[in-house]
Parts: C-alpha cells; sequence; structure tokens
C-alpha cells in the first residue's frame, strides 16, 4: 500500500521540454515550446553520423551543395546552448543555424550532440565535445575515411563556435587543448567564437540585474537552475566549470590560447560577465577580440540566422577565420 506523499511530483519544470521529479527521475519531451520554421533552400546538404557509440551520441554534418573545387572549406564545429540541460543538433534553431554558418561561411559545419543534465551533470558535456574532436582526429587518420571529410575540407583550419552554455564548452576546450591543439594531430584547431558564453559566479554583474529576456529571463539566474541542475554535486556558481575566474578556477595567465573572438547582444543578461571575460584575457596579453551588437538579446544569431542582425555577425566570423587560416 503506497502513500500519497510518496508519489513523485515535478519540481522543476522548463517549459513541458524538460519535467525534473521529486525522486530524481526526469521526462522529456519531443514537442518543442517554440514553432520556428526550418529555413531550408537546398544550399546546403546535411547528414547525421555516430561519433560515440558507447553513449549513442550522433552529430550532424553540413556543407555547401556547390563548392569550389580549387579551395579546400574551413571546419566550423557548433557546439548549441540550452544551460547543458536542453537543445540537440535536430532542433529547429539549432539546425536553421548551422545551414547558414555553411552556407554564409562557405564551411563544412559540424553538429554533436552531448549528454545532459541532470541525467548526465558536468563535466559530462565537455567530455562528449572532446570526444566529438578526437572523432575528427581519428577520421583524419583513418584510411575509411567519412566521405564529406576525405576531401575538399582543409583540417588544419578547424574553428570552434559555441553558442550559450556550448560558448563555455568551447571555453574549456580552448584551455585543455591549448594554443595549436598538439594533441589532434594532424587537425589543427586554429580559434574559438564564443557567442555570450554562458559563464556565471555567485557575485551578480550590473547587466545580470535586468530587465529578463524572452529567451532569459531573472528568474532562470536568480535560482540558477541550469547551474543547480547541471554542475557536480555540491558545486556552487563559483565552481572552475561555471566561473572561469572563480576563487578555486586554475589561472588562465601561464596558458598559450588559440584566439577567441567574443560576439555578445547589448541587451543580454549575460553581457557584462562576458566582457569582463574578454577584457580579463586581454590584460593577460591573450589574443581576444569582443564584438557587441547593441539592442540585441540572448540567442540573437541562433534563433533568427537570417535576420539583418545575424547578416552582420557573419563578416565578423568571416574575418576571424580569415586572418587566424
Amino acid at each position: 500500500m503506497f502513500e500519497m506523499g510518496s508519489i513523485p511530483y515535478v519540481v522543476e519544470d522548463f517549459q513541458g521540454v524538460l519535467q525534473v521529479y521529486s525522486d530524481g527521475s526526469t521526462l522529456r519531451s519531443a514537442t518543442l515550446p517554440f514553432n520556428i520554421p526550418v529555413h531550408d533552400d537546398g544550399s546546403v546538404i546535411w547528414k547525421d553520423c555516430a561519433f560515440d557509440k558507447h553513449h549513442n551520441l550522433h552529430l550532424r554534418l553540413y556543407r555547401p551543395a556547390v563548392s569550389d573545387a580549387t579551395a579546400k572549406l574551413p571546419i566550423l564545429y557548433y557546439l548549441h546552448g540550452g544551460g547543458f540541460c536542453v537543445g540537440s543538433r535536430t532542433w529547429p534553431n539549432c539546425h536553421n543555424c548551422c545551414l547558414r554558418l555553411a552556407s554564409g561561411l562557405h564551411a563544412l559545419v559540424v553538429a554533436p550532440d552531448f549528454r545532459l543534465a541532470p541525467e548526465h551533470r558536468l563535466p559530462a558535456a565537455m567530455d562528449d565535445a572532446w570526444t566529438s574532436l578526437k572523432w575528427l582526429q581519428t577520421q583524419a587518420l583513418s584510411k575509411n575515411c567519412e566521405a564529406w571529410l576525405s576531401e575538399g575540407v582543409d583540417l588544419e583550419r578547424v574553428f570552434v563556435v559555441g553558442d550559450s552554455s556550448g560558448g563555455n564548452m568551447a571555453h574549456h576546450l580552448a584551455v585543455q587543448l591549448g594554443a595549436g591543439s598538439p594533441e589532434l594531430e594532424p587537425v589543427r584547431v586554429r580559434g574559438y567564437v564564443f557567442m555570450a558564453p554562458f559563464f556565471g559566479g555567485s557575485v551578480r554583474t550590473r547587466s545580470e540585474e535586468g530587465p529578463s529576456e524572452a529567451m532569459l529571463n531573472l528568474a532562470i539566474l536568480d535560482s540558477c537552475r541550469f547551474w543547480r541542475l547541471s554542475i557536480p554535486e555540491g558545486g556552487t556558481a563559483d565552481h572552475p566549470l561555471v566561473n572561469p575566474f572563480g576563487p578555486c578556477s586554475p589561472s588562465l595567465e601561464p596558458l598559450k590560447l588559440n584566439p577567441i573572438l567574443v560576439v555578445v547582444g547589448g541587451n543580454e543578461l549575460l553581457k557584462d560577465r562576458a566582457e569582463q571575460y574578454a577584457k580579463r584575457l586581454k590584460e593577460m596579453g591573450k589574443g581576444i577580440e569582443y564584438v557587441e551588437f547593441k539592442g540585441e538579446g540572448h540567442g540573437f544569431f541562433t534563433n533568427d540566422p537570417y535576420s539583418d542582425a545575424a547578416n552582420a555577425v557573419l563578416p565578423v566570423i568571416k574575418r576571424f577565420i580569415t586572418q587566424n587560416s
């Protein structure tokens, strides 16, 4: 005989996409809380590949349908956002973003999925991002390489683009790989693009005072919901995976890093934290550039990659790629 109080109840609800119950169980829905049509005009072709059979993880490859046979395509890794708790390469906003990056930058885009919290707390997502890059290295060294990687792409011109929590992941990859990414030879990462990287800290910044945004609101920041569900048990908002400059975070000063481009919207709650990140790394002598798009909010490129603002972002990324190739 059971007691009514023993029936699990919802303690966290991410717009129905993810529900966390009192007993720690989770329920994920395939129905998304937003309606974003896919913008696929045929200029880019794509397909899915498994990169980690043990964890049943896949990635999506995108490449221009027509490309110049005399010029090899750079490779862009796209790490999606979602606070480490939600999101997928299959979501229409992520899919549209990758289609736009492939067509607008004339590049081969690699969009890996990774394990999500709270079922898989950090550093699981970081480990999976690393595994996806090692998959590229394996392909480069294989005699039976994935066909899309066997010709027409430049394995020595890889750039990692991270959106929101994906930007946080890209930071940790940059630290792990260091300048030149020798652990990935013959693959070479040349630089990183952070789109409003999702960092945190126990001390709130001015921009985090609000107002709330459509994609990221004060309630989420106040409750530290994403961090509470994603960081290792017992961790705080100053955990090294959350705050690059926290009291227990290793110093970045002695590290040699590849160039970094930080792109942020002027109206983002995360703006000040991203700006402080860029400022502190610049003071350490790192190659970092900060570009702010006034009036734009969180996820402005990913969620509307064909907008005027997004059209202005592409030349910035293109210049960064060219300068660091």
